[in-house]
């Protein structure tokens, strides 16, 4: 089982493979170059103090390097800042610092480090990175220009972040937790043995890792972080920022639909357009680089709240005890597919991140709703059977066109699968588990163009200008 901390993690748009992940990595080179220094000064190594830096991007994020904010991230990161604690709105300022300077910020007495992002972030186009298309390099230089240390990181989707090679493993080092799963068959298996929910199940794996109020803090937290970046998606009118000056919509459709509730002139359909509004208010401000959540990854990351807002809102006996088990429901999908798949885009395209996002979501609205562990399965299975095949094809490199929409579109349908699983008894003919490996398949097979490069479907046929 793969930790809900992990799966639900609070960072900074618009990406968590391209944004999110590359931070951690840089952050991570850092401090292992903190770790030669000290160890030189204890006469351990022959090494002098690092004086410059250089990073290589290659694959899918050298090919959407700006509109996915990689290189701002790789700046955040080797700054020492944390995805989960940055400040959105002082991001901007500390990069353009960086720029100017041609340097490092000076930190925990460490000499000036040089580093001039115009020529020392390599966006190689061309290499073909063996192991993961989101891989990056990170070297370190003494003052003679030699080389003190070396890593190479791959961003997996999700933000999680990997040596190269351990990338293509599918092992994975998982904690001995009371209830292990590694399939859905598995999960339902333990269901029947122990009686216990789905949600009941993984929040005692949960427990056993770590202090039990540290799992509710965490929920509460999500849920917190979820639903504020709504309000504030829904607050803030204006233009997105790159070049295709994308309008956020939120703010607008807000006020039509609030008109609408006041004259009592909605149709029974447009609670949907509530539901799309919650997601395009989340994806606008990640397209932002506001904070969000991962769920199971920035470019999804309005699904889940969405459909959560949507049981707290719409559904009689909504409680902040369901929420929990929302989560902790859909956390045990995502960790599935995770597991068994992949939730990046650069690797199996859209499928992998809406597609996943609206599996977790349906999962969770079907728990909630009084489904049973089989019907909750078969609700997860219904709404990816229908993300198969997903491409992930930003227009410009950037998480807007068409990745807001299809947000909106993975919470309805999560919606619409937890309403078909409830309708029936949880007996279907295609397993989630068939449906996790079509989907591995289905992105293996799929041309590198259509996934997160920027270089095939709307992306080549959208005119940019």
């Amino acid at each position: 089982m793969i930790s809900l901390f992990d799966i639900f993690k609070v960072g900074i748009g618009p990406s968590s493979s391209h944004t999110v992940g590359p931070m951690r990595a840089a952050l991570r080179f850092m401090e292992a170059c903190g770790e030669t220094e000290s160890a030189d000064a204890d006469g351990v190594d022959e090494v002098g103090p690092v004086a410059h830096i250089r990073v290589t991007l290659y694959g899918s994020l050298a090919w959407t390097a700006t509109g996915h904010a990689t290189d701002k991230a790789v700046i955040l990161g080797l700054c020492g800042e944390h995805p989960e604690t940055v400040k959105p709105d002082q991001t901007d300022a500390m990069v353009e610092r960086v720029h100017t300077e041609g340097c490092l910020p000076a930190r925990d007495g460490r000499p000036v480090i040089r580093f001039q992002p115009e020529t020392d972030i390599i966006l190689d186009k061309e290499t073909q990175p063996p192991k993961h298309p989101n891989t990056l390099q990170f070297e370190a230089f003494d003052k003679n220009g030699t080389v003190l240390r070396l890593a190479r990181f791959c961003s997996v989707g999700g933000g999680f972040i990997t040596s190269e090679e351990a990338a293509q493993s599918s092992s994975y080092a998982l904690p001995n937790v009371p209830h292990d799963f590694r399939s859905g068959a598995d999960l339902l298996a333990r269901t029947q043995k122990t009686g216990l929910s789905i949600a009941q199940l993984v929040f005692e794996n949960e427990s056993a890792l770590r202090p039990l109020s540290d799992v509710v803090t965490h929920l509460d937290l999500i849920v917190d972080v979820m639903m504020h970046c709504i309000e504030r998606g829904v607050a803030q009118p204006g233009i997105l920022p790159g070049k295709l000056r994308v309008h956020r919509r939120a703010h607008a459709l807000f006020e039509r639909l609030k008109d609408k509730d006041r004259r009592n002139s909605n149709l029974p359909h447009e609670i949907m357009d509530w539901v799309s509004l919650f997601a395009i208010a989340v994806n606008e401000e990640n397209a932002a680089g506001g904070r969000v959540v991962t769920a199971p990854t920035n470019g999804a990351a309005g699904v889940v709240p969405a459909v959560l807002r949507y049981y707290r809102d719409y559904c009689p006996g909504a409680t902040v005890e369901g929420m929990r088990d929302f989560l902790l429901t859909a956390s045990a999908m995502g960790s599935l597919f995770k597991l068994n798949a992949s939730i990046s885009g650069a690797e199996v395209g859209c499928q992998g991140e809406v597609g996943v996002a609206s599996s977790m979501a349906a999962a969770g609205l079907a728990a909630v709703l009084g489904a049973t562990p089989a019907q909750v399965e078969n609700a997860a299975e219904i709404a990816m059977e229908h993300h198969l095949g997903m491409t992930c094809d930003p227009v410009a490199g950037l998480v807007q066109i068409p990745c807001i929409e299809r947000n909106a579109f993975g919470a309805i349908k999560a919606i619409n699968a937890a309403s078909l699983a409830l309708c029936g008894d949880g007996d279907h003919r295609v397993s989630l588990d068939q449906v996790v490996q079509t989907m591995a398949e289905t992105g293996r097979d799929m041309n590198h163009r259509y996934k997160e490069t920027s270089l095939g479907g709307l992306a080549m046929n959208f005119p940019e200008c």
